[in-house]
This record gives C-alpha cells, structure tokens and sequence, in this order.
C-alpha cells in the first residue's frame, strides 16, 4: 500500500491528521510491528507469564543524611579511596544501620545543600526488594520535637521544589522551607 492510495480530503481535520501521522510513520518506518504481531519473548517465557511488578516498600526511616564514606570510616574503620568522598550519601539511623540513598532530584538536594544534611531528619523512602538503596519520597526534619515538612520555596512564584537550584519559573533564588507537617506520623 503506497502513500498515493491514501486519500486525504482535509488534512487539518484532527481525525484525518492523526490518520495521515499514523500511517506515514508506519510506511516510513518498517521496523514498527504490523498489527497482530506478538513481540519476541525471552527464552524460557511462556505467553501467560506477565511482566514482573515492581515490587517495594514505603517506609519512614529516622537519622541523619550523611557521606557514607565517612560513615563507613567512623563505625567501622573502613577506608575508601579518595575519589569515593562525597559520591553516595546515605541515612545513618541513631541505632547505626546505613541506607544508601538514591540520588534522584530528591536525593541530590543532600549533595546540593550542607544544612539538609545537619538536619535530624526523618525520610518517607520507597526500597525495592533486593536492593539496600532507598529513594526519597518525602523529607522531614525535627525541630524542638516538632516534625517539618522540608522543601525550597520560591516567594515571588509561590511554588514548591525539591532542591537547591535557580526557581523553575523565574529563575530567581528559592529559600529552604520548613512548615508543619501535615501528614500522620509514622506508624
């Protein structure tokens, strides 16, 4: 079937334009399935077995953000080589256990900002089964007994973000901010 076949009366009628997008992008472009195609599978699948879910937990660890390389040096004596320093931060709870943390926007607000890192904080963390990285969902801090919720502030756009960079919208600087949380505490 070549494009000459397909008639279009008014391509800029959106049905018609979706179709005219549509079927350019399958003739131009022949490693797209045809329909009805079943993608290769693995060997050893079966055509019943789903795609695995992605399976983790939420949780609210309690400490402090710290380099864990430092960490590993002062609990345990370990030393690393000096290009490791400041690569992997990690969340020391008061009882010593360590939980790397993934450096995703939220997790690289403790790289970009030392005073998150004074902080008694308390951490909302997704960690996936198998794996002793926790990614930040939510960040807390403590503050004379009292649980703050943690962000950066924009005053002239009034909008939220999660780490120390110029504002999105206006490009002015933002300004750490600590509220009352308004969520349950942890179970």
């Amino acid at each position: 079937m070549g494009v000459s076949v397909f008639k279009l009366r008014r391509v800029s009628s959106g049905r018609n334009l979706v179709r005219f997008l549509v079927l350019s992008v399958v003739l131009v472009c022949p490693t797209f399935q045809q329909a009805g195609e079943v993608p290769e599978k693995p060997p050893g699948t079966t055509s019943t077995q789903a795609a695995p879910a992605a399976q983790h937990t939420m949780r609210r660890l309690r400490g402090r953000v710290v380099w864990l390389h430092e960490a590993l040096k002062r609990r345990y004596g370990i030393s690393t080589v000096p290009e490791a320093g400041k690569r992997i931060l990690a969340l020391e709870t008061p009882q010593g256990q360590l939980f790397p943390i993934v450096e995703d926007i939220r997790g690289r607000a403790f790289r970009k900002d030392s005073r998150l890192r004074q902080l008694d904080t308390e951490l909302l963390v997704r960690q996936h089964k198998g794996s002793p990285m926790v990614q930040i969902i939510r960040v807390y801090a403590y503050q004379k007994g009292q649980r703050q919720e943690v962000d950066y502030w924009c005053e002239i756009c009034a909008i939220a973000m999660y780490e120390l960079k110029p504002c999105d919208c206006c490009q002015g600087q933002i300004e750490l901010r600590q509220r009352p949380a308004t969520v349950s505490q942890p179970k």
